[in-house]
């Protein structure tokens, strides 16, 4: 299956909550969610009565849309997620917050996982000392993310290094600002994972 290249807003539309796919917009007065709250009346309700599956199926959706995760690397981060030990929904959301293009993400290296996958695609980081540009890696405890010696002059990354000290990053990240440099300290647990979905529901939908 393709990556979606079309508007995100109508995916938020679409789950009917915010999945903040385009960075700050999501946060003003043009967040297409902030706009449909605004209009009088009853929108959007369907007559239609969802079945178990259905609902197993749209969160599946929008949380693969959440982490911009084609079918076929969600289903090989849930087949990792049943081999490790523990609860497997909450495995999952670990193993997708460990992602290089999320852990950029949450570093503040970039304002959207798009932006992040892209800034990774293009050869701006390290990871451990070398050069990589798999915006699916997955992440262990201890490792380095850094961006790139020669990238740090661009105007985005000097831009980045006024305000980066600033923003809020989750407890297993740690950022050195001045360095454009973060640490994955330690996996993320489920309660350190601010993403609102039910994962289990995932759980349910694969164990069909």
């Amino acid at each position: 299956m393709a990556r979606y290249t079309g508007p995100v807003c109508r995916l938020c539309r679409h789950h009917g909550m915010k999945l903040f796919l385009k960075g700050a917009r999501c946060f003003g007065p043009k967040c297409a969610i902030e706009r449909r709250r605004s209009v009088p009346g009853v929108h959007g309700q369907s007559r239609r009565k969802v079945t178990e599956y259905g609902v197993q199926l749209a969160e599946k959706q929008k949380i693969r849309s959440i982490y911009g995760v084609l079918e076929a690397q969600f289903r090989k981060h849930f087949a990792e997620a049943l081999r490790r030990p523990g609860s497997t929904g909450a495995n999952l959301l670990s193993i997708l917050e460990s992602r290089l293009d999320n852990v950029v993400y949450r570093l503040g290296f970039a304002d959207s996982r798009n932006q992040a996958r892209q800034i990774v695609r293009h050869g701006h980081f390290v990871l451990n000392g070398r050069k990589t540009n798999v915006p699916s890696a997955l992440l262990r405890e201890g490792d380095v993310v850094e961006v790139r010696g020669t990238s740090k002059g661009l105007e985005y990354f000097e831009i980045l290094k006024a305000s980066i000290g600033t923003k809020s990053v989750p407890r297993w990240l740690a950022i050195e600002p001045e360095g454009l440099r973060g640490r994955i300290s330690t996996l993320p647990a489920r309660e350190e994972i601010d993403t609102v979905v039910n994962e289990q529901l995932v759980v349910e939908f694969y164990s069909r």
